[in-house]
């Protein structure tokens, strides 16, 4: 072949393997808010870069030691989180899998048997021996020639498959570090519910000794007795159940760090009322979706989905492969490995389907429509993303003014209830006054309590809904 036919030769190989039947990809469209501002972030607080947003420990923004403490084990011991990374080593390894495919494949296999043939089959040669040796050694080389592009799609779907498998591990791991978060200060809201219970236990003994007594002296109705019990053993409840609450939260912690609930323990330490969450920017709207994993990984999916349309399509073509071999041949081992022994062969081969029952056809409808399912997957991911966000900026705006009001409310009924009690001791009103303030001012206690509570499960939630610290830069787009 001279150089010019040879050349000629090259650029047609190169110009066919280069072909690809999958279609151009672009990141699908989002509904994304064209205002340079959430709705819900109003104007409660100034805005900051978004690098000062907590990047990587993120919990480290609320300053509490201990939940620091509890944070660091969760990577390391949580077994929903060594779950995801075995799925994830599954997605590399089938790309490895899929990437082989790019390569010729090399066997070498090796036969040396003797056998008999029956002189009576019609098959057995008058003359010739019934016993006969055959001794092989051979080498095998298969190529499939990748001219429309599917062995290469494959390897970019599997490539993209395991990104969105990354970016799955990511959002577990943001989303188990924020229940962790949650679960911790709800605990530390049930210490101050608790202790809240445990002091109005004792308050309301002592009511009912002093109303015991009056009762005795002939200063208090029968009834003002049972009132004071009830309202008593009222409390004595509530406390319990705070109790049976704040175990609970206490296992969910102890699960969530990989350790057994039965020997885990973590110290009370009541979240004081003047607990306030840490200032956090939720920056732009566009760029959301740069920052949260689940976002990125319905993103990858997409980009799967439309590598696997290539692969279908290349299905209604030839698919062409080079074969080659390479061995030894004998009937006796004793001229088996020798020149007259030697075999080879070497050759293209394509195969076409010319008539399948639409199965092809088929198959590709599948990939269009799984395609247009993670479309629809990565729109509705983006939404809900949108939506997490907007809920906990008007949760947190709602709830600062709340605990405004709800500290007023507080302090009212406090000075309602001392009014009543002066009263009571004065003989001027019956013990159903006393108890009614009681009972009102101990719930506006337990709900700002409560409200504090929620503050901080909403800033949680909101570091959340903005990604935390993870960073989209891992997740390299495939086939780019």
């Amino acid at each position: 072949m001279n150089r010019p036919t040879s050349t000629a030769s090259l650029l047609l190989v190169g110009t066919l393997t280069a072909c690809s039947f999958t279609p151009v990809y672009k990141a699908p469209p989002a509904s994304a808010p064209p205002a340079q501002a959430y709705k819900e972030d109003g104007d409660w607080k100034v805005a900051e870069p978004m690098d000062a947003m907590a990047r990587g420990a993120w919990w480290t923004i609320y300053g509490d030691p201990k939940l620091d403490e509890l944070e660091a084990k969760v990577g390391d011991a949580n077994q929903n989180i060594k779950a995801a990374f075995a799925r994830l080593q599954q997605a590399r390894a089938e790309t490895r899998i899929q990437r082989a495919g790019l390569f010729p494949t090399l066997t070498v296999g090796s036969t040396a048997e003797r056998a008999r043939t029956s002189v009576n089959s019609p098959r057995f040669l008058p003359g010739s021996p019934p016993t006969l040796g055959n001794f092989d050694l051979e080498a095998d080389l298969s190529y499939e020639i990748d001219l429309w592009g599917r062995v290469r799609n494959t390897v970019s779907a599997a490539k993209a498959t395991e990104q969105a498998s990354a970016a799955d591990l990511a959002t577990l791991d943001l989303s188990l570090h924020a229940e962790l978060a949650t679960d911790y200060f709800n605990l530390r809201g049930q210490d101050a519910q608790q202790l809240l219970l445990d002091r109005t236990v004792e308050d309301y003994t002592k009511s009912l000794d002093l109303t015991q007594h009056l009762f005795d002296g002939g200063g208090a109705a029968l009834a003002d007795v049972e009132q004071a019990k009830g309202q008593l053993e009222i409390a004595r409840t509530q406390a319990a159940e705070t109790h049976l609450q704040r175990a609970q939260s206490e296992h969910a912690i102890a699960v969530l760090i990989g350790e057994s609930p039965t020997t885990f323990h973590v110290d009370a330490n009541p979240l004081a009322l003047d607990t306030s969450p840490p200032v956090i920017d939720p920056g732009l709207p566009s760029v959301l979706l740069e920052r949260r994993p689940d976002v990125a990984g319905a993103e990858r999916r997409v980009a799967a989905a439309n590598f696997n349309v290539g692969v279908a399509r290349a299905a209604y073509f030839p698919q062409f492969s080079l074969a080659a071999a390479i061995g030894y041949d004998s009937v006796h081992s004793a001229n088996w490995i020798s020149a007259p022994s030697r075999l080879w062969s070497v050759g293209p081969s394509g195969v076409l389907t010319v008539f399948d029952a639409g199965r092809h056809r088929a198959e590709s409808a599948q990939a269009h429509a799984a395609f247009d399912e993670q479309v629809a997957d990565y729109r509705n991911t983006v939404l809900t993303a949108y939506q997490e966000v907007e809920d906990n900026l008007a949760a947190l705006r709602q709830l600062q003014q709340e605990s405004t009001s709800q500290s007023a409310a507080v302090t009212a009924t406090g000075n309602a209830l001392q009014q009543a009690q002066y009263r009571y001791k004065a003989g001027l009103v019956t013990y159903l006054e006393v108890a009614t303030n009681e009972t009102t001012n101990l719930q506006a206690q337990l709900s700002n309590v409560n409200i504090e509570m929620r503050r901080m499960d909403a800033s949680v939630l909101l570091v959340k809904a903005l990604g935390g610290g993870w960073q989209s830069a891992p997740l390299t787009a495939a086939g780019h």
